[in-house]
């Protein structure tokens, strides 16, 4: 990222945070899914991640009992894991500012091959709904990720470049809005960011973690 007085290109952004970004987190797809099964997410190894992102994050000042924040259904259970009271008391949350960064692994790219997303050419049909069907998959995983770092108290959101203003052109960046990342570390929030398309005048570009996260 540029230095503030320095002249910036054109639709790229620069944005000071309130606290320093400490690190980002790159959680290899092959890491978290089962590559060789389709859509099929490695439940212990995101267990264990999640895990040690909470104790990697969290300050010494705050809680030491792990406050869950899925507060959704799971179908194995009947019940809504929610515990209102134990948030009663809290004064807040003290974690260091971080961006998880994660690749699709299963997810994504069965749909991306078989469409043939990656050559362009948004006015076909089938390219459309390999578009949709790929985005589908992908951020069906950043959910799976976001509600397990969300059980471990982590105050994760997914955010993708698609929908934070990103775009590329010629297979370069062309806009890199952090504005909305920014935002959402500044609101005490985890951007946890993926795998993402991005429309170009010449084709289509698959944004990998690896691209984005200098920016």
């Amino acid at each position: 990222m540029e230095q503030k007085n320095q002249a910036i290109p054109n639709s790229h952004t620069t944005v000071d945070l309130v606290k320093p970004l400490r690190c980002i987190v790159k959680l290899g797809g092959a890491a978290i899914t089962c590559k060789n099964e389709i859509e099929t997410i490695n439940e212990e190894n995101l267990r264990i991640v999640s895990s040690q992102l909470r104790r990697a994050m969290i300050s010494s000042s705050s809680s030491a009992k792990i406050l869950g924040m899925d507060w959704s259904k799971r179908p194995e259970s009947s019940q809504v894991p929610l515990k209102v009271e134990d948030f009663s008391d809290l004064q807040f949350l003290d974690y260091s500012n971080f961006i998880i960064v994660h690749g699709a692994g299963s997810f994504g790219h069965f749909q991306a091959s078989k469409s043939g997303v990656h050559k362009g050419g948004l006015e076909k049909p089938l390219i459309k709904a390999g578009f949709v069907a790929t985005r589908i998959s992908v951020t069906a995983l950043n959910l799976e990720i976001v509600r397990a770092l969300a059980r471990e108290g982590i105050p994760s959101v997914g955010m993708s470049p698609f929908s934070c203003g990103w775009s590329t052109s010629d297979r370069n960046m062309e806009s890199a809005d952090f504005s909305t990342v920014a935002k959402a570390i500044d609101s005490g929030f985890v951007p946890v960011c993926f795998l993402d398309f991005h429309g170009f005048r010449m084709g289509m570009l698959c944004l990998m973690k690896h691209r984005a996260a200098p920016y």
